[in-house]
């Protein structure tokens, strides 16, 4: 586990996102995928806060691992995600235009997003052991 730094915070904020293809159609295969991938890259280049730890797919979802920093939303990063991958894999396959006529996206409305951070155990004796610290800024023990 690493901690990021900006500013005025330090933080672990990983996310686990999933996006769902519109209307669940099956229309994600590996090619897709790696060029989606590549896509996802170029993303960075322009918002180089974001950090993609892992990412996978099933036919009609894309799970992605995420750091996302306390200052951004994580509707915002969906958001942009989506709009800057959707038009290019529509252009670059054939398919997708005929599979999604008549609409700009790909990929469904919604998502869904979990945290993934420290443990409930690793937080509560945090907490317990705080006073013991000299400095005032305990160390989590992540043993």
């Amino acid at each position: 586990m690493e901690f990021k730094k900006q500013t005025n915070a330090i933080y672990y904020c990983d996310y686990h996102l999933v996006i769902t293809t519109k209307y669940r159609k099956k229309v994600i295969n590996q090619g897709l995928f790696e060029y989606f991938k590549i896509k996802l890259k170029e993303i960075r280049k322009y918002y180089p806060y974001l950090e993609i730890k892992e990412c996978n797919h099933n036919q009609d979802h894309i799970h992605i691992l995420i750091s996302i920093p306390p200052k951004v939303s994580v509707g915002s990063v969906v958001r942009i995600i989506k709009s800057n991958t959707a038009n290019k894999l529509k252009s670059k396959f054939d398919f997708l235009k005929q599979a999604y006529w008549g609409t700009e996206s790909i990929w469904s409305k919604g998502y869904f997003v979990s945290t993934v951070g420290i443990n409930q155990r690793i937080i509560e004796n945090y907490i317990k052991n705080q006073t013991k610290e000299d400095s005032g800024q305990a160390k989590l023990d992540l043993g």
